[in-house]
């Protein structure tokens, strides 16, 4: 089974090509190329909890410090930490990934 990024879950239309793009803007989620083929999604689509400004349940949510506590009580979170088991990537490595790889 094919596993969902973060925008197919939520349905938020966001990724290139998405139907709120022009409303909304994309979202950063969906062109971080640094965490593209993490826990085996397309981009940041399976890392969105460590990616500034994504746009989550309404409105923008800022920086990884900001959001986290709001990230870890996402069903989308809690569905990735579940399928990636003892294979998860925690915030800190993903965010060495982002500030590491060009």
């Amino acid at each position: 089974m094919e596993k969902l990024n973060c925008w197919e879950f939520k349905k938020c239309e966001r990724q290139p090509g998405g139907k709120k793009v022009h409303e909304l803007g994309v979202c950063p989620s969906s062109i971080e190329k640094k965490l593209n083929g993490v826990h085996e999604g397309k981009n940041g689509g399976r890392a969105c909890w460590v990616i500034a400004g994504t746009f989550c349940g309404g409105e923008q949510q800022g920086s990884f410090v900001n959001k986290y506590a709001n990230c870890i009580k996402c069903d989308f979170y809690k569905l990735v930490l579940d399928e990636e088991g003892k294979n998860f990537l925690f915030s800190g490595a993903l965010l060495n990934k982002l500030r590491h790889q060009d």
